[in-house]
C-alpha cells in the first residue's frame, strides 16, 4: 500500500469521530453540566474580579464616544447632501 492509499485509509477510518481535547483521552465522558444556580455564582465571582472605571474615566470616555459620534454624523450628513446635489443634478430635479 503507497502513501496515497494510507492516507485515504485514515480518511474513511476517522470519519464521523468528534476530535477530544488535546492532552484528553476521547474515551472519556462528557463534563456535567452547570446548573443555573452555579453559574450565576461563577458569573459573580468573575464580575467582582473586573476593574471598574473611576467616575473621571467614565466622563472621559464617554466624552470621546460622543465627540467621535457627532464627528461621525457630520462627516456622513456632508457625504449624503454633496450626493444628493449630485444626483439632482444629473438627473434633474423640481
Amino acid at each position: 500500500m503507497d502513501t496515497t492509499d494510507q492516507v485515504r485509509t485514515v480518511a474513511i477510518d476517522t470519519r464521523g469521530e468528534t476530535a477530544g481535547k488535546p492532552g484528553k483521552p476521547s474515551g472519556e465522558k462528557k463534563a456535567k453540566r452547570t446548573s443555573p444556580a452555579v453559574f450565576y455564582r461563577q458569573v459573580v465571582a468573575e464580575l467582582r474580579k473586573v476593574i471598574w472605571p473611576r467616575r473621571n474615566d467614565l466622563i472621559s470616555y464617554t466624552t470621546v464616544v460622543l465627540v467621535f459620534v457627532v464627528i461621525m454624523v457630520g462627516i456622513v450628513f456632508g457625504i449624503d447632501s454633496l450626493l444628493g446635489k449630485v444626483v439632482l443634478a444629473v438627473f434633474g430635479g423640481s
